[in-house]
């Protein structure tokens, strides 16, 4: 007997058949057979399968793991930050989707506002709080993407070039080849996350000294 047909089933069931098979896969008649029901049921649940995708959306930031309230303000960027690339990681086959979708669903404009919330906190000053959160979106949807789509899947060219090759014609390439590997993503993402959250602190420390009241001369 199967389960009960219920969003959160629907939900489940389409990413696990993501990653099995890759989003272009996901059609509600192959959801369907998979469900073992006919596609119209899926319908019941989701007008569209538009909102099927927004619903798979949301299960994925429901996950994302916030960093603890009473955090030091900084402190909650870098977990933020860190948390987004843990989510990347959790759904791999559907971080390509889910990076370009514009989060206009209600839990994903209140995911988008408690990013902002997190990073204003530390940096005291609306415009560059809003520019630094687009600054980080580029840095981490880059990461997301080439290590769930990009490396993590291997070469993409129909006639890729070969190591022999390489070594011949780019050395610098075949020099730095080895710390593109997997276990070195770690090293590099931190690289790359510190060095934004220098940026961020010296420019906060910045706007804090500029704003400061000056020091009346006896």
């Amino acid at each position: 007997m199967r389960a009960p047909l219920s969003r959160g089933l629907i939900v489940q069931t389409a990413l696990s058949m993501v990653a099995d098979e890759g989003l272009a896969a996901l059609s509600t008649r192959r959801l369907g057979q998979r469900l073992r029901c006919e596609a119209m049921s899926i319908y019941h649940h989701f007008a569209s399968k538009q909102h099927l995708l927004d619903a798979m959306v949301e299960h994925a930031l429901s996950t994302f793991d916030w960093p603890a309230g009473d955090a030091e303000p900084w402190q909650r960027v870098r977990e933020t930050f860190r948390a987004y690339r843990g989510m990347a990681h959790r759904f791999p086959a559907f971080f390509p989707y889910l990076a370009v979708h514009r989060l206009n669903t209600p839990l994903g404009v209140r995911f988008i506002d408690g990013v902002l919330a997190t990073i204003r906190a530390a940096v005291p000053d609306d415009a560059l709080a809003a520019r630094y959160f687009r600054a980080a979106g580029y840095y981490l949807v880059g990461a997301g993407l080439d290590e769930t789509a990009g490396y993590a899947k291997g070469p993409s060219a129909a006639e890729p070039v070969d190591g022999t090759f390489i070594r011949a014609h780019c050395p610098r390439l075949a020099q730095a080849a080895q710390y593109f590997q997997r276990e070195h993503w770690d090293a590099t993402f931190d690289l790359g996350l510190e060095a934004l959250i220098t940026a961020m602190q010296a420019d906060a420390a910045a706007l804090r000294a500029r704003s400061a009241p000056a020091v009346r001369r006896r």
